[in-house]
């Protein structure tokens, strides 16, 4: 070995530790927040809300490519009913229970409909909303869904019984 290189420190490359799926689901239910907060802070002031993305685009007659932002729409989990505010969290589009079978939270008064949403965005960052995360997020894997599939083939397979009087 030449002298440079005997002067690092060589060590054997050490395991790093995956990070568990929840953080990755923790920041996502976050930056939803954060817009639904956004949202209901524009209503409360009686602004319009609106919601852009940046997409890149190849213009076809240069070939070049450039970032543009798109509007869309974005649906609030918050909803008024005779001038009292309810909140649903939702997980990949579905409504999570946080007592059994009661998903909706009574927020009360519009003005107290950001409070509300801090308030489940620290709930969320101190990892309170953990298992509710991951239940309603669960989607089958490859492996359940080819199970599911051998039991329906095999059901199909099997001739229906006929009985004669």
């Amino acid at each position: 070995m030449s002298n440079v290189l005997s002067s690092l420190k060589v060590v054997v490359r050490p395991e790093i530790a995956p990070k568990p799926p929840v953080l990755g689901k923790r920041m996502k239910m976050l930056d939803k927040l954060e817009m639904q907060l956004e949202m209901a802070e524009c209503d409360v002031a009686g602004k319009p809300f609106e919601a852009f993305r940046e997409k890149t685009v190849k213009d076809p007659e240069t070939g070049e490519r450039r970032t543009i932002r798109r509007k869309y729409n974005v649906r609030p989990w918050y909803y008024d009913c005779d001038g009292h505010y309810f909140l649903e969290i939702r997980v990949s589009g579905k409504v999570i229970e946080l007592e059994k079978g009661k998903p909706t939270i009574d927020v009360g008064d519009q003005a107290k409909l950001p409070d509300t949403i801090k308030l489940i965005i620290d709930a969320v960052e101190k990892g309170e909303l953990d298992e509710f995360i991951l239940k309603a997020a669960k989607f089958p894997t490859k492996k359940a869904k080819a199970g599911a599939e051998a039991k329906s083939e095999a059901k199909s397979d099997t001739p229906a019984k006929v009985t004669t009087k």
